[in-house]
């Protein structure tokens, strides 16, 4: 019988980050269905949601099913699933540009906000974009994680 326990990671990858291709998002996005597929994604974190994980799909013109159905069964490295992708999708420097722009613009709503302000501590009112508040309710998680 092993006794081996999986550990599970919190994906701190942010949603700003990009790889070679220069989409960002896409590396986190790959990063938790990678996790989720090893069984070490976090319960409380969706494997592919639908905020930006949903939108970089349809922005790089790619099927649900098919980017979640590629990484569970091949588990590809970063480079090989951004091969994938500029094969299976629309990865031109126009439709980056507008992809990017879309994230980085993204902000939450009020009770997100309120709720991510009050979960991490942060007291300051001005920071409401999607990126920055995803980044440190994660580093927060990972905070928390590491002192249990």
């Amino acid at each position: 019988m092993s006794t081996q326990m999986t550990t599970q990671v919190v994906p701190i990858i942010s949603s700003g980050t990009a790889g070679p291709l220069g989409a960002i998002h896409l590396p986190r996005m790959w990063a938790k269905l990678t996790l989720d597929a090893a069984g070490k994604l976090p319960a409380d974190y969706d494997a592919c949601g639908s905020g930006f994980d949903q939108l970089t799909i349809d922005d790089l013109g790619l099927k649900r099913e098919a980017v979640i159905e590629y990484i569970k069964t091949k588990r590809p490295t970063y480079v090989e699933f951004e091969e994938w992708v500029v094969a299976n999708g629309k990865t031109d420097p126009e439709t980056i540009r507008q992809h990017n722009e879309k994230v980085r613009n993204y902000k939450h709503g009020d009770d997100t906000v309120k709720e991510i302000r009050g979960a991490t501590g942060l007291k300051r009112d001005d920071i409401r974009d999607a990126v920055t508040l995803n980044t440190l309710e994660d580093l927060h998680t990972l905070h928390s994680s590491a002192r249990n």
